[in-house]
């Protein structure tokens, strides 16, 4: 029996409910998880069995998210629910009745489950938003508007403002629809309903204008969610008003940002001209946009030039701080070591209080490192560490001190105590793994990093997660997760968090578990290095799928979690802004190329949650990087960089060690990832390889990748 079966079997100690199979499809998303659900319901209804209320509820949801309303509500009206279930039966029938066309009926239905007495928060809230919407669409506006007061004010979404603003409107309130309309608008510029409540003001007697304001913020708004020509066209709807030298100068600066979005780049560029007459603060910005692009672009030596005359001419704004670090940054890059560690001693005296100082600092290190000058290097270490002692910068500084001194010609004796401290104070980092290789080639044993593995605990479950137990038994996943996570965000104390932590990892809920060790156990795991509080930290996840799909694509199963844990801390209804999907996070132009090759149809994007695909799609990527690059460092970085980025990283800086090599990726979000996913990847393998089974080294010398293999 896997092991959702096992928890729908024993969770309450009563029927079983879900058949383990159906439970797994539909956690794994899988095709056939509807018709399992049906059948069993359809099998257990004739024969009049205790669970049909339950199984009806699960069947009834699944075929709700298929569109098939009228089917779903006659379904979750056949059976009442287990009592505890009951209100989400209720919730589901009212959105099975609702997009099957009887608003009024839905109402009730949403009514009901406020009547629950303790009905989690999440649903009344959710049953709240949407009986306002019901009682709307059923012609109800003065009901609607009290229950859409509450609605906005607990969750104030665009969709539940626009709802308010008919509700208001058609009761007569037309001061408190412009308000409505004008939020939805301004706030909202990118949904659809903003377009929808535009034209609402516009219809209005007078008829509402947007000024400079509004405009604007609208402008700022499409910019952000790459909407460039909607962003000129609000823009050039301010044609013909009298705006001021600052409001002018504001105008130029955001239509070059839409035009360069837009590749119009000779028109951007007369903006920006204009832009730049305006006040300091709007010049500098002007010009730093310039010297972003060339960034970008890979012209560093424009760039630099650029970055450089900005911090000369507008030192005293943000611009010119950012140009000052940027110069020293471009100086690293390009080899010009010494320039770098000047320039990045000027920006730690000039902007003592910058974001950035820290990496600066560390910066100035690095570069007196690459000019092999070690006494220098650790007098820049030593004060990043002074500065910073409990920073995320301490132990790599601290790894630098010690290597540092290593490459000086200190001996065994010397730097292995400090490599051995670093291993203690930071278990779990890439430094410490570092450190354990650096002793082993000094032949000095390398302390464990943490002496015992993980342990997952039999404890008695906290009473407060017997529904989402209940939800789990009836596969209402996502419903489980958020009820969950109520009981999550009042956790106040690690004593409060072990024992729900190792519930949720009973439950598969890998995420919430993640979530509450690293609020809660934190020191516990990685300070006082107790095992089970590194439970939940390290869990191995979606075990079934990630075991098949490893052996299938011949790549290491640590190296999956490893990459899993970076991307998605476990949780697989994860998508980033760049819309990068799921456990693995994998994008839909990616999942088109891997389906390809493995001649199966282009998945939808919404295919991507399932974890099932997600995982099998992000074990056949990992193997075909493993194949070309040959060194989870560089597969990490072609992960998350792309192919061609790690490639051209290898074959300009591949003759470095590996330490140095890592430190010089020039993008700091991949930096940052390898040395995650690295560290990880080596304590999933100290954690969990067989009894005995010796434990893989990391090789520090950065291998040729292959020419030929994956480029997507």
């Amino acid at each position: 029996m896997s092991w959702m079966g096992m928890v729908a079997g024993c969770a309450l100690g009563v029927s079983l409910g879900q058949s383990p199979t159906t439970l797994e499809a539909v956690r794994l998303h899988q095709a056939n998880a509807t018709s399992l659900a049906e059948r069993e319901w359809t099998e257990c209804a004739a024969k009049r069995c205790a669970d049909a209320g339950r199984l009806g509820l699960l069947a009834g949801t699944l075929a709700l998210s298929e569109g098939r309303a009228a089917e779903a509500r006659d379904m979750l009206a056949a059976n009442p629910a287990p009592a505890l279930l009951e209100p989400y039966r209720a919730f589901y029938l009212g959105q099975a009745r609702f997009y099957a066309g009887d608003a009024p009926g839905a109402a009730l239905d949403f009514a009901r489950v406020l009547e629950f007495p303790g009905a989690p928060l999440d649903l009344v809230t959710r049953a709240r938003a949407r009986l306002g919407e019901s009682l709307l669409k059923a012609g109800k506006a003065k009901q609607a508007v009290g229950v859409l007061e509450s609605a906005v004010k607990a969750t104030p979404t665009p969709e539940l403002l626009f709802q308010r603003a008919q509700a208001r409107g058609e009761s007569g309130n037309r001061a408190g629809e412009q308000v409505d309309l004008l939020e939805v608008a301004l706030r909202f510029p990118t949904h659809p309903y903003a377009d929808d409540a535009l034209k609402a003001l516009a219809e209005r007697r007078p008829a509402v204008r947007l000024g400079f304001t509004e405009r604007t913020r609208r402008a700022e708004g499409f910019l952000a969610g790459g909407a460039s020509q909607r962003a000129l066209a609000e823009l050039d709807a301010l044609a013909g008003e009298k705006l001021g030298k600052e409001q002018s100068a504001k105008v130029s600066l955001l239509r070059a940002k839409g035009l360069f979005a837009q590749k119009r780049d000779e028109e951007a560029h007369k903006e920006l001209a204009l832009a730049r007459k305006g006040p300091p603060e709007t010049a500098a910005e002007a010009e730093l946009v310039v010297a972003r692009r060339a960034l970008r672009a890979d012209d560093n030596d424009k760039a630099r030039e650029l970055m450089a005359g900005l911090a000369k001419k507008y030192a005293a704004q943000s611009a010119g701080e950012e140009g000052a670090f940027f110069a020293g940054w471009l100086d690293l890059q390009a080899g010009r070591f010494e320039e770098a560690a000047k320039s990045f001693t000027a920006h730690a005296d000039r902007y003592t209080r910058s974001r950035r100082r820290d990496e600066g600092m560390w910066f100035r290190a690095l570069a007196y490192l690459r000019l092999a000058d070690y006494a220098k290097a650790r007098e820049a270490l030593d004060a990043l560490v002074t500065a910073y002692p409990r920073g995320s910068l301490a132990p790599q500084a601290r790894y630098w001190v010690a290597r540092s001194r290593e490459l000086g010609g200190a001996t065994a004796e010397v730097v292995g105590p400090e490599y051995e401290r670093l291993i203690a104070s930071s278990p779990a980092s890439f430094y410490a793994l570092l450190a354990s290789e650096r002793l082993q080639e000094l032949g000095r044993p390398a302390p464990a990093r943490f002496p015992k593995p993980p342990l997952a605990l039999e404890l008695p479950r906290p009473p407060e997660l017997a529904l989402a137990v209940e939800l789990t038994r009836a596969g209402l996943f996502r419903d489980a997760a958020d009820e969950v996570e109520s009981h999550v965000a009042r956790l106040r104390s690690a004593d409060q968090a072990l024992p729900f932590a190792h519930a949720l990892l009973s439950l598969g809920e890998f995420g919430h578990a993640h979530t509450v060790a690293a609020r809660h156990l934190w020191g516990r795991a990685f300070g006082s290095r107790e095992p089970d509080a590194l439970a939940a930290f390290y869990p191995r996840a979606f075990s079934n799928a990630v075991e098949q799909a490893a052996t299938t694509h011949k790549v290491d199963p640590f190296l999956v979690w490893a990459i899993m844990r970076r991307e998605s801390a476990f949780k697989p209804e994860v998508m980033s802004a760049a819309d990068a999907r799921g456990l693995m996070q994998i994008i839909p132009k990616t999942a088109t190329e891997i389906a390809l090759k493995l001649a199966e149809p282009a998945p939808a994007p919404a295919d991507l949650f399932s974890p099932e695909r997600n995982i099998r799609y992000g074990a056949w990527y990992l193997s075909r990087l493993m194949e070309r690059f040959a060194h989870p460092v560089l597969a990490a970085a072609a992960y998350n960089a792309g192919p061609t980025a790690a490639a051209k990283w290898a074959q300009e800086r591949g003759d470095l060690p590996l330490d140095l090599f890592v430190e010089s990726i020039p993008f700091r979000e991949t930096r940052g990832y390898v040395k995650q996913v690295v560290a990880d990847l080596f304590l999933y393998h100290g954690f969990y390889d067989a009894q005995g089974a010796q434990q893989p080294r990391l090789s520090l010398v950065v291998p040729a990748p292959s020419k030929e293999g994956v480029t997507f």
